[in-house]
């Protein structure tokens, strides 16, 4: 059985990385009942759900109130419930929140269709057995995570000016100057 945790209110939703420039491995954080949970995943997810949050807030109200700035600072991230795959973002106007769902990524295996009796084969979306964690954010924590996001992805590699490639502390063999 996999990973299932559903969170209707939650201290802290937050990103962060280990690790230098180019070496860099994201996380997705969250507090709830006095427990960090901790998500490996990719800086262009992370990216994907500032999109998002940021096109959906932008016809909500403004938040209220912020959460204090340390606490969207990450911890030791420790073992990563899972990897991630499969984002859901949404908005529930009955409480005010955004639902974040976050799905373990597993890999499958290319499998021919037409062999039936292949017990390899990858079973339908729907029967894998993902670690799942969903939780509700307020539109303050939401903003916050945003902010916070977008400072995290920006201290990585500067980009080259003329192929917008990351470049590397040791140089950067750049295809426009070849």
């Amino acid at each position: 059985m996999s990973v299932f945790f559903e969170f209707d209110d939650v201290d802290v939703f937050t990103t962060g990385t280990q690790g230098d420039p180019g070496q860099r491995v994201f996380y997705l954080q969250t507090r709830a009942d006095g427990t960090r949970y901790s998500i490996r995943c990719e800086k262009q997810q992370v990216a994907a759900i500032v999109m998002y949050l940021r096109r959906v807030m932008k016809d909500l109200p403004p938040p209220e109130q912020r959460p204090m700035p340390g606490a969207l600072e990450l911890t030791e991230p420790g073992e990563p419930l899972f990897v991630l795959g499969p984002i859901g973002l949404g908005y529930d106007r009955s409480n005010d929140r955004l639902l974040v769902q976050l799905e373990e990524f597993i890999p499958t295996e290319d499998v021919a269709e037409d062999d039936p009796d292949d017990e390899l084969a990858t079973p339908p979306d729907d029967e894998i057995d993902r670690g799942h964690v969903r939780l509700f954010i307020t539109r303050s924590q939401a903003d916050a995570f945003c902010e916070h996001a977008e400072r995290i992805i920006e201290s990585g590699r500067p980009s080259c000016v003329w192929c917008q490639l990351p470049i590397d502390p040791d140089g950067h063999p750049c295809p426009r100057m070849n």
